[in-house]
């Protein structure tokens, strides 16, 4: 193994292209993720609430279906034609099958492909980055978490324990190491992240009376805190702003989005904080020379 990794280091166009089709398969994992996490953590509220109200028949039916990531197989909606190896290429299969399922030619969604684009375009980017490194192969598990929040936060305005909570538990454990922040700053930006939003929550509500923001938010910016310490947090707030005030206006603007419908903030997040990870330094510098320079 040590062999692989060290030929691979020898030729950088390799590696970027290794990870590209890593990113493939991984965006096609995460298609699966991004649909069946919200309707996993959905039946487990149906079957806590049928335990709490004892019906013994709704927790018998519930417990005869079976449904996780791995189970039923990938199949059509449609037609439940069960989805070939060959058929399930990322990517490609999407070209070949021209967007349509192969039994009854029922339209696939563009969504799929485009993920798993974006998937092994951001991670030959943060490769070509850190490089072959451990910081670079934790930075690929960010990204990758950091994508399926998003599109489960579009679909569903959800953004699931099952992967916020250890996305800052893996914040920490990295940085136990020192690789992106010294431990004890990473402890104090999983705090300040958390607190930070979960103040502008309740302020909003004794104000208005209304929920400006779900606590999977809160979750999701401790868990950027902790993989990039207190000191980045100002700039990810202000990035997810912008960027969120970008894309609400575009919305309202091009597709005439109803002002009064929810927008979720965890993607902006996200993408705030994927941006900081790699070049918050970067930004940091440039502000700090365009307002001392003389």
């Amino acid at each position: 193994m040590q062999d692989v990794i060290q030929v691979l280091q020898l030729y950088p166009v390799s590696v970027v292209l290794v990870t590209i089709v890593l990113g493939l398969l991984i965006g096609s994992f995460l298609n699966v993720v991004i649909y069946r996490l919200p309707k996993m953590m959905e039946a487990e509220w149906r079957q806590q609430c049928t335990d709490l109200l004892d019906n013994s028949d709704a927790a018998s039916a519930e417990n005869s279906t079976h449904f996780n990531l791995a189970f039923p197989s990938s199949h059509c909606p449609v037609c439940n034609h069960s989805i070939r190896a060959w058929e399930n290429i990322p990517v490609i299969s999407y070209l070949f099958l021209r967007g349509k399922c192969s039994a009854c030619k029922t339209p696939i969604s563009l969504r799929y492909p485009i993920i798993e684009l974006v998937t092994g375009i951001l991670s030959a980017v943060v490769i070509y980055f850190f490089g072959l490194s451990y910081l670079g192969l934790a930075a690929l598990v960010f990204t990758w978490c950091l994508i399926a929040l998003t599109m489960i936060d579009v679909d569903t305005q959800l953004l699931p324990d099952d992967i916020t909570l250890p996305l800052l538990w893996l914040g920490l454990i990295i940085n136990s190491f020192g690789l992106v922040v010294p431990l004890q700053d990473a402890v104090w930006g999983a705090i300040a992240g958390y607190l930070s939003l979960w103040s502008v929550y309740w302020l909003f509500k004794l104000v208005t009376g209304k929920e400006g923001m779900g606590y999977g938010d809160f979750k999701l910016l401790g868990a950027l805190g902790a993989w990039m310490g207190w000191q980045m947090l100002p700039q990810v707030i202000l990035l997810s702003s912008f960027v969120g005030a970008a894309l609400g206006i575009a919305m309202i603007v091009l597709r005439g989005r109803d002002k009064n419908i929810p927008i979720p903030f965890g993607p902006y997040l996200a993408i705030a904080g994927w941006i900081a990870f790699l070049w918050g330094d970067y930004i940091n510098r440039t502000y700090l020379q365009l307002f001392t320079s003389p």
